[in-house]
Protein backbone atom coordinates (compact mmCIF):
# COMPACT_ATOMS: atom_id res chain seq x y z
CA UNK A 1 0.00 0.00 0.00
CA UNK A 2 1.33 3.45 -0.91
CA UNK A 3 -0.13 6.04 1.46
CA UNK A 4 1.47 9.08 3.06
CA UNK A 5 -0.02 11.46 5.61
CA UNK A 6 1.92 14.45 6.84
CA UNK A 7 1.27 17.62 8.79
CA UNK A 8 3.47 20.66 8.44
CA UNK A 9 3.72 24.20 7.14
CA UNK A 10 3.65 25.46 3.56
CA UNK A 11 7.01 26.96 2.57
CA UNK A 12 5.85 29.49 -0.08
CA UNK A 13 2.67 30.94 -1.55
CA UNK A 14 0.88 28.62 -3.96
CA UNK A 15 0.24 29.38 -7.62
CA UNK A 16 -2.43 27.59 -9.62
CA UNK A 17 -1.14 26.44 -13.01
CA UNK A 18 -2.64 24.80 -16.09
CA UNK A 19 -1.09 21.66 -17.59
CA UNK A 20 -0.76 20.68 -21.23
CA UNK A 21 -4.12 18.90 -21.11
CA UNK A 22 -5.85 21.93 -19.60
CA UNK A 23 -6.11 20.45 -16.10
CA UNK A 24 -5.32 22.82 -13.23
CA UNK A 25 -2.65 21.85 -10.73
CA UNK A 26 -0.41 23.35 -8.08
CA UNK A 27 2.91 22.33 -6.63
CA UNK A 28 3.90 23.20 -3.10
CA UNK A 29 6.35 22.11 -0.44
CA UNK A 30 5.43 21.20 3.12
CA UNK A 31 8.01 21.41 5.92
CA UNK A 32 7.29 18.45 8.20
CA UNK A 33 9.05 18.34 11.56
CA UNK A 34 10.85 15.18 12.60
CA UNK A 35 10.78 13.85 16.13
CA UNK A 36 13.31 15.69 18.33
CA UNK A 37 16.65 13.93 18.57
CA UNK A 38 18.33 12.91 21.85
CA UNK A 39 19.82 16.43 22.16
CA UNK A 40 16.39 18.04 21.86
CA UNK A 41 17.10 19.41 18.37
CA UNK A 42 14.37 19.37 15.77
CA UNK A 43 14.94 18.92 12.05
CA UNK A 44 12.41 19.09 9.23
CA UNK A 45 11.89 17.26 5.98
CA UNK A 46 10.68 19.24 2.96
CA UNK A 47 8.11 17.23 1.03
CA UNK A 48 7.17 18.26 -2.52
CA UNK A 49 3.43 17.90 -3.17
CA UNK A 50 1.27 18.15 -6.30
CA UNK A 51 -2.49 18.63 -6.23
CA UNK A 52 -4.81 18.48 -9.25
CA UNK A 53 -8.19 19.87 -10.27
CA UNK A 54 -10.55 21.06 -7.56
CA UNK A 55 -8.10 20.03 -4.86
CA UNK A 56 -5.47 22.33 -6.38
CA UNK A 57 -7.93 25.23 -6.53
CA UNK A 58 -8.91 24.58 -2.91
CA UNK A 59 -5.27 24.58 -1.74
CA UNK A 60 -4.50 27.79 -3.65
CA UNK A 61 -7.58 29.54 -2.27
CA UNK A 62 -7.25 28.64 1.41
CA UNK A 63 -3.52 28.19 2.09
CA UNK A 64 -0.52 30.48 1.92
CA UNK A 65 3.12 30.50 3.03
CA UNK A 66 3.46 29.57 6.70
CA UNK A 67 0.00 28.02 7.05
CA UNK A 68 -0.36 24.63 8.65
CA UNK A 69 -1.70 21.87 6.42
CA UNK A 70 -2.46 18.16 6.61
CA UNK A 71 -1.74 16.30 3.37
CA UNK A 72 -2.82 12.79 2.46
CA UNK A 73 -1.60 11.16 -0.72
CA UNK A 74 0.80 8.70 -2.24
CA UNK A 75 4.52 8.83 -2.97
CA UNK A 76 5.43 8.90 -6.65
CA UNK A 77 8.78 9.01 -8.36
CA UNK A 78 9.78 10.90 -11.48
CA UNK A 79 12.94 10.04 -13.42
CA UNK A 80 14.67 12.74 -15.45
CA UNK A 81 18.00 13.55 -17.10
CA UNK A 82 20.10 16.08 -15.20
CA UNK A 83 22.11 18.78 -16.96
CA UNK A 84 25.25 16.68 -16.54
CA UNK A 85 23.57 13.79 -18.41
CA UNK A 86 23.02 11.55 -15.39
CA UNK A 87 19.65 9.99 -14.60
CA UNK A 88 17.99 11.31 -11.46
CA UNK A 89 14.91 10.34 -9.52
CA UNK A 90 12.76 12.84 -7.65
CA UNK A 91 10.17 11.76 -5.11
CA UNK A 92 7.03 13.66 -4.18
CA UNK A 93 3.49 13.24 -2.95
CA UNK A 94 0.51 13.17 -5.30
CA UNK A 95 -2.22 14.71 -3.13
CA UNK A 96 -5.50 12.87 -2.58
CA UNK A 97 -6.87 14.89 0.33
CA UNK A 98 -6.14 18.14 2.19
CA UNK A 99 -7.27 19.13 5.66
CA UNK A 100 -6.83 22.11 7.94
CA UNK A 101 -4.86 21.27 11.09
CA UNK A 102 -6.98 21.19 14.22
CA UNK A 103 -7.44 24.70 15.60
CA UNK A 104 -6.29 26.53 12.46
CA UNK A 105 -7.90 29.84 11.53
CA UNK A 106 -8.54 28.62 7.97
CA UNK A 107 -11.50 26.50 9.07
CA UNK A 108 -13.64 29.54 9.85
CA UNK A 109 -13.04 30.99 6.36
CA UNK A 110 -14.18 27.80 4.64
CA UNK A 111 -17.70 27.61 3.22
CA UNK A 112 -19.89 24.54 2.91
CA UNK A 113 -19.94 24.80 -0.89
CA UNK A 114 -16.13 24.79 -0.95
CA UNK A 115 -16.06 21.62 1.13
CA UNK A 116 -18.59 19.93 -1.16
CA UNK A 117 -16.57 20.86 -4.25
CA UNK A 118 -13.35 19.76 -2.62
CA UNK A 119 -14.54 16.32 -1.56
CA UNK A 120 -16.11 15.46 -4.92
CA UNK A 121 -12.96 15.39 -7.03
CA UNK A 122 -13.40 14.15 -10.58
CA UNK A 123 -10.51 11.70 -11.00
CA UNK A 124 -10.80 12.02 -14.80
CA UNK A 125 -9.23 15.50 -14.46
CA UNK A 126 -5.89 13.94 -13.50
CA UNK A 127 -3.83 13.65 -16.70
CA UNK A 128 -1.98 10.43 -15.83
Amino acid sequence: MNKWIGMGRITKDIELQTGKTGAEYCKFTVAVNRKKDKNGEQKADFVDCTAWGKTAAFVQKYFKKGDGIVVEGRFESDTYDAKDGTKRTKWGVSVDNIEFPQGSKGKSEQTNSDVANFQNIDQSEIPF
